[in-house]
């Protein structure tokens, strides 16, 4: 059996997808990964569907031992990563080994770090996904000891890059009016604009709290509102007036006002902001929103056109005497096509 075996791990590490749908109704959110992009960065970096399984990495990895030959590509927040003693590009494609040690390390930028290996993770699907989610009990973390099955891998191409892009920073998130936002005072809605969030370390799959400055954003209209349906995104005002921005793990069901709903495009942004980092909220109407979601879907699904073949870095090559180097030199002061 092809598989990753898991010599040290660290916390919050598990098996996630693109997560389940149509069971909102049943009690159960979508869940799986917590950057959508980042699953399909991988795909595209292998060459595979994008609703494979990956490892979602909080922080750290861990250290794997592959029993054959195995495609990696890693995605999301950049972490340390060596290959068997020798240190691999991020955002890339690559090979391990067979019996080779593959070592993830702590996170470098951004929050949520993946692994993506070639045919995926091929653990036992639940509920027709194989996603833990965590909040209601399906799958586990991965722990120490444990053997993470491979499925057939068709592919074979290693080697290609993605370019990075700013959502580890923070940054500007868009979001779309929700089913309470008229019942915040416009001042509050244009302040609420105005201010710049800093990223709460209290913060997990199911939301993330944003602190600022001043008083905060409560909606006297709203107080009475009876518990309805959210989804991933909804930025909830709890009664001290503090902005949760709900994910991947939310709840089915809030009582809390919403002053509006982050995009599904710029969730991974929010995601990935590690903790302190500055994120303001724009609103766009629901006509916006559509258009620079078909836009941000079309480019998701055409990011295996935009990888390109990995330059080695020579201070990362053990077998560097091994390559040609001098092959296309030429010499300054011999012209063979001068001569007569």
């Amino acid at each position: 059996m092809t598989a990753l075996r898991v010599v040290q791990v660290g916390p919050g590490v598990a098996v996630q997808d693109l997560g389940r749908t149509g069971l909102l109704a049943k009690g159960l959110t979508r869940g799986g990964a917590a950057d959508r992009l980042a699953v399909y960065e991988g795909a595209a970096l292998l060459k595979q569907p994008k609703d494979l399984a990956v490892l979602e990495m909080v922080g750290t990895g861990g250290t794997f031992e592959a029993t054959a030959d195995i495609r990696v590509a890693f995605t999301g927040a950049e972490m340390t990563v060596q290959i068997d003693g020798s240190a691999a590009a991020w955002n890339a494609s690559h090979m391990v080994p067979k019996g080779a040690l593959l070592v993830i390390g702590p996170t470098r930028a951004g929050t949520y770090g993946y692994l993506h290996v070639g045919g995926g993770f091929d653990t036992e699907p639940m509920l027709g996904s194989r996603a833990t989610h965590q909040s209601c009990g399906l799958g586990a973390l991965v722990t120490a000891g444990d053997t993470l099955p491979v499925g057939q891998d068709s592919g074979g191409e290693v080697g290609l890059t993605l370019p990075r892009d700013t959502r580890f920073e923070g940054g500007t998130v868009r979001i779309v009016p929700s089913m309470q936002t008229d019942d915040f005072p416009e001042e509050t809605r244009h302040r609420f604009e105005a201010t710049t969030f800093r990223r709460d370390p209290r913060a997990n799959r199911q939301g993330i709290r944003m602190d600022s400055e001043g008083e905060g954003f409560a909606a006297p209209a709203a107080l009475g509102i009876v518990s309805e349906v959210i989804v991933p995104g909804d930025i909830q005002i709890t009664g001290d007036g503090t902005p949760f921005v709900l994910m991947a793990e939310s709840q089915t069901t809030g009582g809390y006002p919403r002053i509006g709903t982050v995009l599904p495009c710029d969730l991974p942004r929010v995601a990935q902001a590690p903790a302190g980092a500055s994120l303001q909220f724009q609103f766009v109407s629901l006509d916006e929103g559509a258009g620079i979601e078909a836009r941000a879907r079309a480019d998701w699904a055409a990011l295996s056109k935009a990888a390109a073949p990995l330059v080695r870095d020579p201070a990362m090559m053990q077998d560097l005497l091994s390559y040609q180097l001098v092959g296309g030199v030429v010499s300054a002061t011999y012209a063979p096509l001068d001569e007569g």
